[in-house]
């Protein structure tokens, strides 16, 4: 069983940064392919970004279009600790972020919610104008 935790949320102005922390359970955390996804009120959960790690200095990582060049997603495999660098956040970016994992490791990284098998309970980011 896998148990992701996550933290950081928060309220922000437009413009300025966050970061997300996601800590999980289990031994071979190195292994899972890890994601983010956020929820905006009334809407479906979307993805955000995923990574995954395949020995030594080699990261797979995969963005949404949304975020490209203002999030950059990470891990600490020895804190099995997974992170989300949020910068030059907008309004748009409010929602509840989750953080996902799926024990399959894969450089394609799938998008979609049902690809991943176990979530957090998500943290909030409001980001005001």
């Amino acid at each position: 069983q896998v148990q992701l935790v996550e933290s950081g949320g928060g309220l922000a102005q437009a413009g300025v940064s966050l970061r997300l922390s996601c800590e999980a359970s289990g031994r071979t955390f190195s292994y899972y392919t890890m994601a983010w996804f956020r929820q905006a009120p009334g809407q479906e959960r979307e993805y955000v970004a995923s990574i995954s790690w395949s020995g030594g200095s080699t990261y797979y990582t995969r963005y949404a279009d949304s975020v490209k060049g203002r999030f950059t997603i990470s891990r600490d495999n020895a804190k099995n600790t997974m992170y989300l660098q949020m910068n030059s956040l907008k309004p748009a970016d409010t929602a509840v972020y989750y953080c996902a994992a799926t024990l399959k490791f894969t450089t394609t990284h799938p998008m979609g919610v049902t690809d991943y098998n176990y979530w957090g309970q998500g943290t909030q980011v409001t980001v005001s104008s």
